[in-house]
């Protein structure tokens, strides 16, 4: 996996306590701080699942971006789908994974004419985003996920280092933060970014850092 698409689902989130649904728009920053874009994540109740949907749109000199994630899991935060859109400047991508426990595989599919591909799933598997609500709720509960397989197209091993408690500055106010470091190990490449939770009850992730070869790029919470 490319580093933008876990600087995309560093925005994961658990749900909001009072109704159970959320929507949280982050500013992406080139490293100097100015915004390259906007990303929205939502989720809301779909009967007895849960739809969760990341959207990106930024823009670089002569290269513009425009994803859509979007994750249907159950109460436990076990995957069913992730379906994922993509256009990164020229490139374009459409793409859906099924899980299917039963089987104890994950089926990967691309769409408009592409081919299939079987890989083997546990009972309750979990996608990127339905990890990282599933992570905030342990946080919540004072817990630190051991090391664990999540789905993001491939299968990538993710190990979590606690770095602390810090106060962060966003906007006009500070705000106490525990910092995560994530390792993220997958086929072919190894990448480690941080990300920084909130200490209030929903373990809301208010920055996330991911670098690139030209800099570290950040997302910050903005409402």
């Amino acid at each position: 996996m490319r580093a933008a698409g876990w600087l995309l689902l560093a925005a994961g989130a658990v749900l909001a306590q009072s109704t159970g649904e959320e929507a949280l728009i982050y500013a992406v920053n080139w490293p100097s701080g100015l915004s390259l874009g906007e990303a929205r994540l939502e989720t809301k109740r779909a009967g007895a699942r849960w739809q969760i949907q990341l959207t990106l749109e930024a823009a670089l000199p002569g290269f513009a971006v425009n994803d859509r994630y979007q994750s249907i899991v159950t109460e436990t935060w076990c995957s069913l789908e992730l379906e994922k859109q993509f256009a990164h400047g020229q490139r374009k991508g459409h793409e859906r994974t099924s899980f299917d426990p039963a089987r104890s595989v994950a089926t990967r599919e691309t769409l408009g004419g592409g081919g299939k591909s079987e890989l083997p799933a546990p009972a309750c598997p979990r996608d990127a985003l339905a990890y990282l609500y599933w992570l905030r709720r342990e946080l919540g509960q004072g817990r630190l996920p051991a090391p664990q397989t999540v789905y993001f197209g491939a299968a990538y091993q993710i190990r979590l280092e606690y770095g602390g408690t810090q106060t962060l500055r966003l906007g006009d106010e500070r705000t106490q933060a525990d910092r995560l470091v994530a390792v993220v190990k997958g086929p072919v490449a190894e990448l480690k970014f941080e990300v920084f939770f909130a200490r209030d009850p929903a373990r809301t992730l208010v920055l996330a850092r991911v670098p690139f070869p030209s800099g570290v790029f950040s997302m910050e919470l903005v409402r």
